[in-house]
């Protein structure tokens, strides 16, 4: 069974960073793509980034390209999000997910959700 588990959100001020964890418990780290998205308060969850299982394919959003940088530990099932140079927009909670193996930047492609974490980002 796929458990995936957010950790590391919290408060930061503008121009900070975070890093978040986002750990598979029940089962080895399969050979698929891991995705993050974030929902910020009355809007649709968005694609932040995702990785493919050899972390050699690597895709971002615009609006986090260059700031965020997504990787992978398949030893210890752990996918990570560093987040550099915070703004106030990219306040939301955050959602790590399973794909297949080739990633996608739709959320409906996604299987496994894990519960999300908080990030907030005052000015």
């Amino acid at each position: 069974q796929v458990q995936l588990v957010e950790s590391g959100g919290g408060l930061v001020q503008a121009g900070g960073s975070l890093r978040l964890s986002c750990s598979n418990s029940g089962h080895t780290f399969r050979r698929n793509a891991m995705g993050w998205f974030r929902q910020a308060p009355g809007k649709e969850r968005e694609f932040v980034a995702f990785i493919r299982w050899s972390g050699g394919k690597t895709v971002y959003a615009d609006s986090v390209k260059g700031r965020f940088t997504i990787s992978r530990d398949n030893a210890n099932n752990t996918v990570y999000l560093q987040m550099n140079s915070l703004k106030p927009e990219d306040k939301a909670v955050y959602y790590c997910a399973e794909d297949n193996e080739y990633g996608s930047s739709w959320s409906g492609e996604y299987r496994y959700w894990g519960q999300g974490t908080q990030v907030t980002v005052s000015s």
